[in-house]
Protein backbone atom coordinates (compact mmCIF):
# COMPACT_ATOMS: atom_id res chain seq x y z
CA UNK A 1 0.00 0.00 0.00
CA UNK A 2 1.55 3.26 -0.99
CA UNK A 3 0.66 5.78 1.67
CA UNK A 4 0.84 9.48 2.63
CA UNK A 5 1.58 11.19 -0.70
CA UNK A 6 -0.58 14.26 -0.25
CA UNK A 7 0.82 16.15 2.72
CA UNK A 8 4.58 15.89 2.06
CA UNK A 9 6.46 19.15 1.58
CA UNK A 10 10.08 19.28 0.63
CA UNK A 11 12.59 21.96 -0.02
CA UNK A 12 15.78 23.58 1.26
CA UNK A 13 16.38 27.18 2.03
CA UNK A 14 19.93 28.35 1.37
CA UNK A 15 20.58 31.21 3.77
CA UNK A 16 24.32 31.62 3.53
CA UNK A 17 27.57 29.69 3.64
CA UNK A 18 27.37 26.30 5.19
CA UNK A 19 29.83 25.18 7.89
CA UNK A 20 32.79 23.22 6.61
CA UNK A 21 32.58 19.50 7.25
CA UNK A 22 35.85 17.62 7.94
CA UNK A 23 36.95 15.17 5.30
CA UNK A 24 36.82 11.51 6.34
CA UNK A 25 39.51 9.51 4.55
CA UNK A 26 38.70 6.30 6.37
CA UNK A 27 41.45 6.66 9.01
CA UNK A 28 40.55 7.05 12.70
CA UNK A 29 42.62 9.26 14.98
CA UNK A 30 44.07 7.58 18.07
CA UNK A 31 41.92 8.04 21.14
CA UNK A 32 39.00 9.42 19.14
CA UNK A 33 35.75 7.58 19.76
CA UNK A 34 33.75 6.94 16.63
CA UNK A 35 29.96 7.48 16.86
CA UNK A 36 27.77 4.42 16.87
CA UNK A 37 25.72 4.01 13.67
CA UNK A 38 22.10 4.97 14.19
CA UNK A 39 19.52 2.27 13.77
CA UNK A 40 16.58 3.20 11.55
CA UNK A 41 13.21 3.57 13.25
CA UNK A 42 11.12 0.63 11.96
CA UNK A 43 8.01 2.85 11.97
CA UNK A 44 9.72 5.42 9.72
CA UNK A 45 11.40 3.25 7.14
CA UNK A 46 10.85 4.02 3.52
CA UNK A 47 8.83 0.94 2.68
CA UNK A 48 5.08 1.20 2.49
CA UNK A 49 2.45 -0.53 4.56
CA UNK A 50 1.28 -3.62 2.71
CA UNK A 51 -1.97 -5.50 3.07
CA UNK A 52 -3.11 -8.95 2.01
CA UNK A 53 -6.78 -9.87 1.72
CA UNK A 54 -8.08 -12.92 3.57
CA UNK A 55 -10.79 -15.09 2.02
CA UNK A 56 -13.29 -17.03 4.09
CA UNK A 57 -15.91 -19.21 2.44
CA UNK A 58 -15.71 -17.26 -0.79
CA UNK A 59 -16.19 -13.89 0.92
CA UNK A 60 -13.88 -11.16 2.22
CA UNK A 61 -12.79 -12.47 5.62
CA UNK A 62 -10.34 -9.72 6.50
CA UNK A 63 -6.82 -8.42 5.90
CA UNK A 64 -3.26 -8.85 7.07
CA UNK A 65 -1.10 -5.80 7.79
CA UNK A 66 2.43 -6.56 6.59
CA UNK A 67 5.75 -4.88 7.24
CA UNK A 68 4.72 -2.14 9.63
CA UNK A 69 1.73 -0.60 11.34
CA UNK A 70 0.03 2.48 9.80
CA UNK A 71 1.39 5.48 11.70
CA UNK A 72 -1.32 8.07 11.07
CA UNK A 73 -4.87 8.60 9.87
CA UNK A 74 -3.77 9.21 6.27
CA UNK A 75 -2.14 5.78 6.09
CA UNK A 76 -5.26 4.19 7.53
CA UNK A 77 -7.29 6.03 4.89
CA UNK A 78 -5.15 4.54 2.16
CA UNK A 79 -5.63 1.08 3.61
CA UNK A 80 -9.36 1.79 3.55
CA UNK A 81 -9.25 2.63 -0.17
CA UNK A 82 -7.73 -0.77 -0.93
CA UNK A 83 -10.25 -2.50 1.32
CA UNK A 84 -13.17 -0.71 -0.35
CA UNK A 85 -11.88 -1.71 -3.78
CA UNK A 86 -11.97 -5.31 -2.64
CA UNK A 87 -15.51 -4.80 -1.32
CA UNK A 88 -16.53 -3.64 -4.80
CA UNK A 89 -15.60 -6.99 -6.37
CA UNK A 90 -18.92 -8.67 -7.29
CA UNK A 91 -19.88 -11.40 -4.82
CA UNK A 92 -16.93 -10.87 -2.47
CA UNK A 93 -18.89 -8.89 0.14
CA UNK A 94 -22.56 -9.95 0.24
CA UNK A 95 -23.61 -7.44 2.91
CA UNK A 96 -22.27 -4.63 5.10
CA UNK A 97 -19.67 -6.17 7.41
CA UNK A 98 -17.79 -5.07 10.53
CA UNK A 99 -14.06 -5.82 10.90
CA UNK A 100 -11.92 -5.51 14.04
CA UNK A 101 -8.25 -4.45 14.05
CA UNK A 102 -5.87 -6.39 16.32
CA UNK A 103 -2.13 -6.77 16.75
CA UNK A 104 -2.26 -9.97 18.80
CA UNK A 105 -2.15 -13.08 16.64
CA UNK A 106 -2.21 -16.52 18.20
CA UNK A 107 -0.60 -17.84 15.03
CA UNK A 108 1.51 -15.73 12.72
CA UNK A 109 0.01 -16.39 9.28
CA UNK A 110 2.82 -14.52 7.51
CA UNK A 111 6.42 -13.82 8.62
CA UNK A 112 5.97 -10.07 8.02
CA UNK A 113 2.51 -9.80 9.60
CA UNK A 114 2.22 -7.08 12.26
CA UNK A 115 -1.55 -6.98 12.58
CA UNK A 116 -4.75 -8.65 11.48
CA UNK A 117 -8.17 -7.26 10.59
CA UNK A 118 -10.87 -9.91 10.89
CA UNK A 119 -14.59 -9.99 10.22
CA UNK A 120 -16.47 -9.54 13.49
CA UNK A 121 -20.01 -9.76 12.18
CA UNK A 122 -22.66 -8.23 9.99
CA UNK A 123 -23.80 -4.65 10.33
CA UNK A 124 -27.38 -5.35 9.23
CA UNK A 125 -29.98 -8.08 9.59
CA UNK A 126 -31.28 -10.35 12.30
CA UNK A 127 -27.80 -11.67 13.13
CA UNK A 128 -26.14 -8.24 13.16
CA UNK A 129 -23.67 -7.29 15.87
CA UNK A 130 -25.25 -5.82 18.98
CA UNK A 131 -24.03 -2.67 20.75
CA UNK A 132 -21.22 -3.51 23.15
CA UNK A 133 -20.43 -6.80 21.39
CA UNK A 134 -16.73 -5.87 21.04
CA UNK A 135 -16.31 -3.97 24.30
CA UNK A 136 -14.25 -6.72 25.97
CA UNK A 137 -11.90 -7.05 22.99
CA UNK A 138 -11.15 -3.30 22.73
CA UNK A 139 -9.73 -3.52 19.19
CA UNK A 140 -7.29 -0.86 17.99
CA UNK A 141 -9.80 0.11 15.33
CA UNK A 142 -12.99 -0.91 13.60
CA UNK A 143 -13.82 -0.99 9.92
CA UNK A 144 -17.17 -1.23 8.18
CA UNK A 145 -17.34 -2.11 4.49
CA UNK A 146 -20.48 -1.71 2.39
CA UNK A 147 -20.89 -3.46 -0.99
CA UNK A 148 -22.21 -1.45 -3.95
CA UNK A 149 -25.75 -2.69 -3.26
CA UNK A 150 -25.60 -0.98 0.17
CA UNK A 151 -23.87 2.22 -0.98
CA UNK A 152 -25.35 5.51 -2.11
CA UNK A 153 -22.62 6.58 -4.57
CA UNK A 154 -21.20 10.07 -4.34
CA UNK A 155 -20.85 9.96 -8.13
CA UNK A 156 -23.74 8.13 -9.86
CA UNK A 157 -21.55 7.35 -12.86
CA UNK A 158 -19.60 4.77 -10.85
CA UNK A 159 -20.76 1.59 -9.15
CA UNK A 160 -18.84 1.98 -5.90
CA UNK A 161 -18.49 0.25 -2.58
CA UNK A 162 -17.89 2.32 0.54
CA UNK A 163 -16.37 2.04 3.96
CA UNK A 164 -15.23 3.72 7.14
CA UNK A 165 -12.34 3.09 9.53
CA UNK A 166 -12.79 4.31 13.10
CA UNK A 167 -9.77 4.68 15.39
CA UNK A 168 -11.07 5.16 18.93
CA UNK A 169 -9.18 7.44 21.26
CA UNK A 170 -9.36 8.43 24.90
CA UNK A 171 -10.65 12.00 24.78
CA UNK A 172 -10.39 12.45 28.56
CA UNK A 173 -6.63 11.83 28.20
CA UNK A 174 -6.28 14.11 25.18
CA UNK A 175 -6.33 11.30 22.59
CA UNK A 176 -9.00 12.17 20.06
CA UNK A 177 -11.09 9.80 18.00
CA UNK A 178 -10.00 9.60 14.34
CA UNK A 179 -11.73 8.26 11.25
CA UNK A 180 -11.60 7.99 7.48
CA UNK A 181 -14.25 7.41 4.83
CA UNK A 182 -13.88 6.21 1.24
CA UNK A 183 -15.84 5.21 -1.85
CA UNK A 184 -14.16 3.33 -4.68
CA UNK A 185 -14.92 1.15 -7.68
CA UNK A 186 -13.36 -2.20 -8.46
CA UNK A 187 -11.35 -0.65 -11.35
CA UNK A 188 -9.52 1.53 -8.83
CA UNK A 189 -11.51 4.72 -9.30
CA UNK A 190 -11.78 6.59 -5.99
CA UNK A 191 -14.80 8.88 -5.85
CA UNK A 192 -14.52 9.90 -2.21
CA UNK A 193 -11.72 9.96 0.38
CA UNK A 194 -11.77 11.84 3.67
CA UNK A 195 -9.58 11.46 6.77
CA UNK A 196 -10.20 13.44 9.92
CA UNK A 197 -9.09 13.86 13.51
CA UNK A 198 -11.08 15.12 16.49
CA UNK A 199 -14.07 13.13 15.34
CA UNK A 200 -17.38 13.20 17.18
CA UNK A 201 -18.58 9.61 16.64
CA UNK A 202 -22.23 10.70 16.73
CA UNK A 203 -21.72 13.07 13.79
CA UNK A 204 -21.74 10.22 11.23
CA UNK A 205 -23.87 7.10 10.95
CA UNK A 206 -20.88 4.77 10.40
CA UNK A 207 -18.74 6.09 13.27
CA UNK A 208 -21.79 6.14 15.53
CA UNK A 209 -22.44 2.46 14.83
CA UNK A 210 -18.79 1.46 15.16
CA UNK A 211 -18.34 3.31 18.44
CA UNK A 212 -21.47 1.60 19.81
CA UNK A 213 -19.90 -1.84 19.27
CA UNK A 214 -17.04 -1.04 21.67
CA UNK A 215 -19.09 0.91 24.20
CA UNK A 216 -19.05 -0.70 27.64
Amino acid sequence: MSDTPRNDHGGREDDGPQPHEPHDDGRHLPGRQQPEPQQPDPQRRGHDVEIAALESGGTLGGFLLLGRWPVNTVEWAKFLVLAVRMAAVPGLLPTSTIYAVHDDMTERPHPQAVGIITAAGRALGRDALRPGALADQRPHGLVVLHPPSHTIPSDPEFDTASGCVFLPGLPHLGLDHRAAWAQAAVDGTVTQLVSRGRVDPLSDVDTAALSAFIAA
